[in-house]
């Protein structure tokens, strides 16, 4: 038996199930039902909250979210050999746990949860970069979600949550940390996966804020950051020249000095330099 409910534990599921994850869709399972019960808790309380998963697989991870209490989960599994196993879990919590089978990339989850939304998942290595930036850049702020409780390759991770002057800051880290709070919450080695990745995993928690930490045009402010970034070598006056003719008048404007280099500017900086670029 399990610890945390009363299904069979994972390797015995997987084994009924045929089971075995698939590097194509970058699926790698979490079978300790300990561990994903203790990934469901960093996503705070979850009684009262729908949940979003994405790339549940054989549903470690959604057991852990139903078993801590959460009022429902929604989970988008790309995978269908995943989906009996899904059943189970659904049968069991009756009525809390709805499963779609489709590519999360192109699913709205907003048509299936009630809010407070959470998210909480172990991301797809492929997809998980790229969902994280959706989420952190909607038409409208705040987002649909409350938090995200997500797990990524700890490179990934350390991106999320880097400080001006590291190697990992970049756009990302602005990105996350201009309208969210930011943080690593857990580690986890290869060995806890099945099959093991070649890189250990990180668990990042972050919660919206109610406004940005800094007033800026999200449009431009993502324009300047991609272009300081995709040239992160160059000085800011050679790799923004193409923002603005007159760049190194507007970065002296933001007491951003034009010799400097894009991972060495701060959020602040960035967003007050994304207001000069917005002047006539």
């Amino acid at each position: 038996m399990s610890t945390i409910d009363s299904l069979p534990p994972l390797r015995d599921v997987i084994a009924t199930h045929g089971l075995s994850a698939r590097k194509s869709l970058g699926q790698n399972f979490l079978l300790d039902l300990n561990l994903t019960a203790k990934i469901a808790r960093q996503a705070g309380d979850l009684t009262g909250c729908d949940v979003l998963e994405i790339g549940p697989g054989p549903g470690g991870l959604t057991r852990g979210l139903l078993a801590e209490g959460a009022r429902h989960v929604l989970a988008i599994e790309k995978d269908p050999r995943c989906l009996p196993a899904l059943a189970e879990i659904g049968a069991a919590y009756d009525g809390q746990l709805t499963v779609i089978e489709g590519d999360a990339l192109e699913i709205d989850p907003l048509e299936h949860l009630t809010p407070p939304i959470r998210v909480a998942a172990n991301l797809p290595y492929n997809v998980g970069t790229e969902l994280l930036v959706r989420w952190l850049t909607p038409a409208q702020w705040p987002p649909f979600w409350q938090s995200l409780t997500l797990m990524f390759q700890r490179e990934v991770a350390e991106r999320i949550v880097a400080t001006p002057g590291s190697k990992a800051y970049g756009r990302l880290a602005l990105l996350a940390q201009w309208r969210a709070d930011a943080r690593i919450v857990l580690h986890l080695p290869p060995e806890a996966f099945t099959p093991p990745p070649k890189v250990s995993s990180a668990v990042v928690h972050l919660t919206a804020l109610a406004e940005p930490r800094f007033p800026a045009d999200p449009k431009i402010l993502n324009r300047v950051v991609a272009a300081g970034f995709n040239q992160r070598r160059k000085m800011l006056r050679a790799s923004l020249k193409g923002i603005a003719p007159d760049i190194e008048d507007r970065l002296q404007a933001a007491g951003i000095k034009p010799t400097e280099r894009a991972e060495q500017v701060s959020l602040e900086a960035f967003c007050a330099l994304a207001r000069e670029v917005a002047k006539k």
